[in-house]
């Protein structure tokens, strides 16, 4: 795997494609403010961000995101029923578009992504993934085969994903690879010590919020249906997020 370096207007490309906010991440700077300021700092960023490409290193100081914990529905006081939502900072935003654009091309080039995979897809949808389920049914009963289907419902999956199994993967595509994140959870909009936690680790799971987490997580079980067929079965995988 070979980066492209980025130029200045590709940053500058980026940093417009990103949604105006006023909140930001932990050093408090949004993307508002990154816009606003987007004349004076594209070149130094630039210069950064192929200083990042070509030494496959992350800034730890990046890898700190807030967390705030949005209610989906059920019990209020049941940790579970709330969905942590990651606040990684405004410039970790543009790096990370800026490798994801490059990954993703390499995984399109090669065909790294099998072809039952649907979910976080262009040009892929629930739709076809039932369409294909129910072709293959019908063809299975004209040929008068026996017909079985098992459905798991992986509940918090990116929050299930293991960073070994994901290091020992991609590992084999880039060297000085690492996972390592940290994060602290944040109650209402307060950013004081009485309304947050301290600075943890975190030793499972991806962000929910970050550019690359969904691609991370078709990588994560792309080899699902590679298994699966020696036992002659068919897998469809189909991720839809639940706000």
């Amino acid at each position: 795997m070979s980066w492209q370096y980025a130029s200045t207007h590709e940053i500058e490309k980026i940093i417009k494609s990103l949604k105006s906010k006023n909140t930001g991440g932990y050093d408090e700077i949004s993307t508002q403010i990154l816009k606003l300021g987007a004349p004076y700092i594209i070149p130094p960023l630039t210069y950064i961000c192929n200083a990042i490409l070509n030494s496959g290193i992350f800034p730890d100081r990046l890898k700190c995101a807030i967390i705030k914990p949005i209610f989906k529905k059920g019990d209020g006081q049941e940790i579970m029923n709330y969905r942590p939502i990651s606040l990684p900072t405004s410039f970790s935003k543009v790096i990370e578009k800026l490798i994801y654009v490059r990954l993703l091309d390499h995984i399109n080039t090669n065909c790294i992504l099998v072809n039952e995979q649907y979910g976080f897809r262009t040009q892929s949808s629930t739709e076809q993934a039932t369409f294909s389920l129910i072709n293959n049914i019908l063809t299975a009963m004209n040929n008068n085969l026996k017909i079985g289907g098992t459905f798991c419902d992986l509940q918090k999956a990116f929050d299930c994903m293991d960073h070994k199994i994901l290091i020992l993967w991609y590992s084999r595509k880039v060297q000085n690879s690492n996972c390592i994140l940290y994060q602290k959870v944040t109650l209402n909009n307060n950013t004081n010590n009485s309304s947050s936690s301290k600075w943890e680790m975190i030793k499972n799971g991806i962000p929910q919020g970050s550019i690359l987490s969904p691609l991370f997580f078709l990588l994560y079980i792309n080899d699902l249906p590679k298994i699966s067929t020696k036992n002659n079965s068919m897998v469809f995988l189909q991720t839809i997020p639940v706000y």
